[in-house]
């Protein structure tokens, strides 16, 4: 390669723009072999030569990119104008012009693109391994004793779905577990609460969901770790995430997919209203029961009445009225007997409801924030007086080391000259002149002798 030299009186290093151009490439070449660029492609041209021809661009510069037909055969997707790409490219001039372009091994597309893809992948492969099978499908309980909700806490989400379950059978406990939803560690989050959910054994039933977003917003929900912690549950799930449009891989995994969030909590809640109408009906039904037992029986003793009155042997009569008096003796039993069981099935449903009744567990908490708010106080004003107390050991400690404290005893601090303070008359010679310290103002003296 040819460097130009500054010129001189005596010789001119010149070289020709062949020359120029060959050196830029070759230079080029050598710090540039491959770099990863991204940008928005513009000015796409394919001719039938099979070669790809296009401009490389960012809000503000652009550069011209080729890209050979042997290269095209692999790429994953069609590249089009406007699409959002990373390149991996060789800087390279062309010589005859003396344009600078990049040379393009491959193309990917970035953002949403590139995580298409990835969705796709994981989900041929876990779809192959048979996480998404429908034998593995869990049932959901009927009447679950605890609800799990694995979302972000501050979301809008968990407002839906605490609503909704409200709404439903406010007696059901529901149990929150926060984590993030979006971010680098929000799979490992979720899949831990997951994981922590099945190990406590406190909920039946739990719901995994967050609003919508984009599908970079979420990703936590494609990630292959969230997706095995789903499949090693124990505890069926509902999984709850995005908007009706929106499908994760955590969807195909679940025991079940519901739309929304408000969706999943009427999945996984029944509504109380329809227990309370079937109580209702079960009543009515075991009284029509009754009704039509008692029918029978008392048609029963009619018929046996009539051939009471057909037999008269009195004997006979005799022993046909207490077999009467014997079965309504039993019917009357069994009847009481009957209404007694049923009386007490309602009792025993009633105190079950009573116990799920929130205001218990309300005022329970209410007494343990007034018990650990008093804690609190007493520890507080306990860790004033310690820091009151050291701080008056530190001032008393520090008083007694100062100097001024010394100077307080009757000693006197020499200072020479110089600013240092005298701490041996070898420092001295007649004739200097010193300051001297008291605990009350300072004088001069000039040194008449010395004595060691």
């Amino acid at each position: 390669m040819t460097i130009i030299s500054p010129s001189d009186s005596t010789q001119r290093n010149i070289i020709t723009v062949t020359q120029l151009n060959r050196a830029t490439s070759q230079l080029l070449a050598d710090h540039f072999y491959s770099v990863l660029v991204e940008g928005e492609i513009s000015n796409l041209s394919i001719p039938a030569s099979g070669h790809i021809y296009f401009s490389l661009k960012d809000a503000n510069a652009q550069v011209r990119c080729a890209m050979f037909r042997t290269r095209q055969s692999r790429l994953m997707f069609k590249p089009e104008n406007g699409k959002q790409v990373i390149i991996k490219a060789q800087v390279s001039l062309y010589e005859p012009r003396g344009d600078y372009q990049l040379i393009v091994d491959d193309i990917e597309e970035a953002g949403d693109g590139a995580l298409r893809r990835a969705f796709d992948a994981l989900k041929v492969k876990l779809s192959e391994q048979g996480l998404f099978d429908v034998s593995h499908k869990k049932s959901l309980p009927k009447l679950p004793g605890a609800i799990g909700v694995i979302t972000s806490p501050t979301g809008a989400a968990i407002q839906d779905i605490l609503t909704v379950l409200k709404r439903r059978f406010a007696a059901i406990p529901v149990i929150v577990y926060p984590v993030a939803v979006q971010g680098d560690n929000a799979k490992h989050e979720i899949a831990q609460a997951i994981a922590t959910a099945n190990q406590d054994w406190q909920c039946d039933v739990i719901i995994l969901g967050r609003g919508g977003g984009s599908l970079e917003d979420l990703w936590a929900f494609n990630e292959e770790l969230v997706a095995r912690a789903i499949f090693a549950s124990t505890i069926p799930i509902i999984s709850a995430v995005g908007h009706e449009t929106d499908f994760t891989i955590a969807d195909f995994v679940a025991d079940l997919r519901a739309a929304t969030p408000s969706v999943a909590a009427e999945y996984a809640c029944p509504d109380q209203q329809q227990w309370l109408a079937q109580f209702v009906s079960l009543e009515i039904r075991l009284q029509q029961q009754l009704y039509r037992k008692l029918n029978q029986k008392q048609q029963s003793l009619d018929w046996l009445n009539q051939r009471l009155q057909q037999q008269s042997p009195s004997q006979k009569l005799s022993r046909n009225l207490k077999r009467i008096e014997e079965l309504e003796a039993r019917l009357k039993l069994t009847l009481q007997n009957r209404l007694r069981h049923l009386t007490s099935m309602m009792e025993e449903k009633s105190a079950k409801l009573w116990q799920h009744n929130p205001l218990i567990s309300i005022n329970s908490h209410k007494q343990r924030q007034a018990y650990l708010s008093q804690r609190l106080n007493s520890a507080t004003t306990y860790k004033i007086e310690q820091a009151r107390q050291r701080l008056l050991n530190s001032s008393q400690t520090l008083h007694a080391v100062s100097p001024l404290a010394t100077l307080n005893r009757g000693y006197a601090l020499a200072i020479d000259s110089s600013g240092k303070v005298v701490r041996s008359v070898t420092e001295l010679k007649v004739g200097d002149m010193i300051q001297t310290r008291l605990a009350h103002g300072q004088f001069s003296s000039q040194i008449k002798s010395v004595e060691e």
